[in-house]
């Protein structure tokens, strides 16, 4: 047994040890101990704590769990051919840039592990991409939404999700397709609302369609009832709040405590949580819209994922139908190159780049760091599931009228 690191002041480590029992059958039988490879290890931040949390134990952490269980269950994760069981090395990112970027730091400076696991949100990413192409991980990353990351080229760094520019064009295709002549836009002030804000604002030019107020709001706010009654008083066919899952759920509350009820409602990131719709109820989500790129409708291996998380986590705790899919692509994707090329992390960056990976999600293959396999997609909360509704030939049902706040 390794003797364990001290950890920079403030930082708590939680180590799970996946291959409890293999351990202790090699401490029963001395023998054992020279036969078995070392297990693999996969460090990560995520946050357990702060306005993260929400997002990360919902989209990433749990689906991380999941896969080192199944991986271990078969007798460990395929090494080109050899078996070796998972041991997960994580800690607390507290939601702070700076906690999460000196573990990741220590991860791959000191203590050396083996592969690492990328953190929650976009902001979180930035800040770590870097890292890793400096000290040759891959990172395959499922919920970094930025255009600037793909831009600053960083030849380890691959994003899974649709990016700002893909997902509001498929917004704003549904909406002029759908008869759309005015919306309105409140957005996080942060990397996430400003560059999706962006995008939403290049997709609008030359639609007909007027934008006829945009508000920004900051991280962790309490209260959107004063811009959301702004943006009743002027009607607009549609509304789109490029939001966290916290003010995702505040403004749809406070819209319809206001009675604000657009023909079309869009908020995310958080709607295609379940615990969207458990707080709003089935009837309350009905109609609602915002990002989603799939649910187990999708593919085989999209019901089989569900239905493993479910039993493992339960019904309460489903995986939701937008980053949980892109968390799971990535493991399958890591699963795939270690398996073909080891833990040479050049040879596994270079296959996962250069690679059409089948995915639960579907095809998903890399432009530099963009995954360009996977459209621009807008979900809509239907009879209790998130139903992918554009573009048409993803969707797993068709685009329904939003009935009035129940």
């Amino acid at each position: 047994m390794t003797a364990r690191r001290p950890l920079p002041a403030g930082l708590k480590r939680r180590t799970v040890l996946q291959a409890a029992s293999a351990a202790s059958a090699a401490l029963a039988l001395p023998g054992l101990v020279r036969a078995q490879a070392a297990p693999v290890r996969i460090g990560y931040a995520i946050a357990r704590t702060g306005p993260w949390t929400t997002g990360a134990q919902v989209s990433q952490e749990p689906n991380y769990l999941l896969w080192a269980e199944q991986q271990n269950a078969a007798g460990g994760l395929s090494v080109k051919g050899a078996k070796r069981t998972i041991e997960l090395v994580s800690s607390d990112d507290q939601s702070n840039i700076e906690t999460c970027v000196r573990t990741y730091e220590k991860l791959m400076g000191s203590d050396k592990v083996d592969l690492v696991l990328p953190p929650w949100g976009s902001n979180a990413n930035f800040a770590v991409a870097p890292l890793a192409t400096r000290f040759g991980y891959p990172f395959l990353a499922p919920t970094a939404l930025s255009r600037r990351l793909i831009e600053m080229k960083l030849p380890y760094f691959f994003s899974l999700l649709q990016q700002p520019a893909p997902m509001m064009n498929a917004l704003v295709d549904m909406l002029k397709a759908n008869g759309v002549r005015s919306i309105a836009t409140i957005y996080v002030d942060d990397l996430f609302g400003l560059e999706n804000y962006a995008a939403l604002k290049v997709a609008l030019q030359g639609t007909g369609i007027s934008l006829v107020e945009d508000k920004s709001y900051p991280l962790g706010v309490k209260d959107l009832s004063p811009v959301l009654r702004s943006i009743k008083d002027k009607n607009p066919d549609a509304f789109v709040g490029l939001t966290y899952p916290p003010d995702t759920i505040l403004a749809s509350r406070q819209s319809k405590e206001i009675g604000f009820n657009p023909k079309f409602f869009y908020a995310s990131v958080g709607t295609a949580f379940q615990l969207y719709r458990n707080v709003m109820t089935a009837a309350g989500a009905e109609g609602v819209l915002g990002m989603g790129s799939w649910n187990a409708k999708t593919s085989p291996g999209a019901k089989a994922y569900f239905d493993a998380h479910v039993a493992k986590y339960g019904a309460q705790k489903e995986p939701d139908r937008w980053a949980s899919g892109a968390t799971w692509a990535g493991l399958e994707i890591l699963t795939a190159g270690v398996a073909r090329v080891g833990l040479d992390r050049k040879a596994l960056r270079d296959y996962v780049a250069n690679t059409e990976h089948s995915t639960i999600l579907g095809k998903i293959r890399f432009a530099g760091s963009e995954n360009v396999g996977t459209p621009g997609s807008v979900g809509q909360w239907q009879k209790g599931e998130f139903e992918v509704v554009w573009p048409k030939s993803n969707a797993t049902s068709t685009l329904i009228a939003k009935p009035a706040w129940s």
